[in-house]
């Protein structure tokens, strides 16, 4: 993919946060979530690549656009395209911290096509790369980061969604001696901030959703981190919808390369709302500030992108 190609895709973040922090804080997760997809849907329309989706707002019967297997783009290199117009519904509802929108795009082939299930993850930064596994005890993992991080455990800050689920996990941590940063929604900032020393995010644990894992894992690829997940499905269509994506032992371990195939994938972000990882969407008399980050596997260029908006000149938010 052409390196031009990065700030296109900060262009269709941008749009979608712009357009879901319109309705921060009104307490309807649905005009959010519409907006942000309307927004990036009609900003795919500008870029030069021809785009399939892998990983997007569900199966075609059950989204109206960017859904499973949707083409996107203007032509051009064939990438698959995996989207969350809005990571953190509930969060832009509540007007609470973490909401962003994110892509990643890879060459075709390249990202899972992760079914809409859970998934174990655990996830860490570029010096505890090689040290985690889910084969060992949260103890096991949180002992190899620390070491790796040249911590005590009791210094560790490990991310974990608030979920009745995470209730053995979560005795374990502070049994463990780590601090827990217990989170509502959205998972997929405060995995990647774990790739950022100043972040003050250590290792992610815990279930959440797969689509988020596979996104989760392009950024943690662009910045040298690491990641593994293993599909939790929870019946036996859920099962069946693991096979019949082509992943034949839903049980195993999935490591980085499993997720994530190449080195050629780009992931991109923009905050919503305040978080771990990017300020969220400012208002002021004629426009917006934005805040975004870009990164690149191939190069591991890391670009953080601070960006004003006339919106009296943009129509539909993000419209060049």
């Amino acid at each position: 993919m052409e390196r031009e190609l990065a700030l296109e895709f900060v262009r269709v973040t941008e749009a979608a946060a712009l357009a879901a922090a319109r309705v921060m804080g009104l307490g309807d997760k649905m005009a959010a979530d519409g907006a942000a997809v309307a927004a990036m849907r009609h900003l795919f329309d500008s870029v030069a690549i021809s785009g399939q989706v892998v990983i997007g707002e569900g199966e075609m019967d059950e989204a109206p656009m960017l859904y499973i297997g949707e083409r996107v783009g203007l032509g051009g290199p064939e990438v698959d395209v995996a989207v969350d117009p809005l990571e953190g519904t509930n969060l832009v509802a509540k007007g609470l911290p973490n909401s962003i929108s994110v892509l990643a795009i890879a060459p075709r082939g390249c990202l899972l096509h992760a079914p809409d299930m859970y998934m174990d993850k655990i996830a860490v930064g570029p010096k505890a790369r090689g040290r985690i596994s889910l084969l060992r005890s949260a103890t096991e993992n949180l002992m190899a980061v620390a070491e790796a991080l040249q911590k005590e455990i009791r210094d560790l800050t490990v991310v974990i969604l608030d979920r009745e689920r995470h209730a053995d996990l979560i005795k374990e941590v502070r049994q463990a001696g780590a601090r827990i940063k217990l989170i509502s929604d959205g998972d997929v900032a405060p995995a990647v901030a774990a790739a950022f020393g100043e972040s003050g995010v250590d290792i992610l644990l815990g279930t959440g959703g797969a689509p988020e894992g596979v996104i989760t894992a392009a950024a943690l690829k662009c910045l040298g981190g690491d990641m593994q997940a293993r599909l939790r499905p929870r019946h036996p269509l859920e099962m069946r919808r693991a096979r019949e994506m082509g992943l034949s032992d839903p049980d195993e371990v999935l490591t980085m390369e499993d997720l994530v195939k190449g080195d050629d994938v780009i992931f991109a972000a923009t905050g919503i709302t305040d978080g771990d990882l990017l300020r969220g969407v400012r208002y002021f008399s004629r426009g917006a500030r934005t805040h975004s980050v870009v990164m690149r596997s191939k190069t591991g260029t890391v670009r953080f992108i601070d960006a004003l908006h006339h919106l009296d000149k943009k129509p539909f938010f993000g419209q060049n």
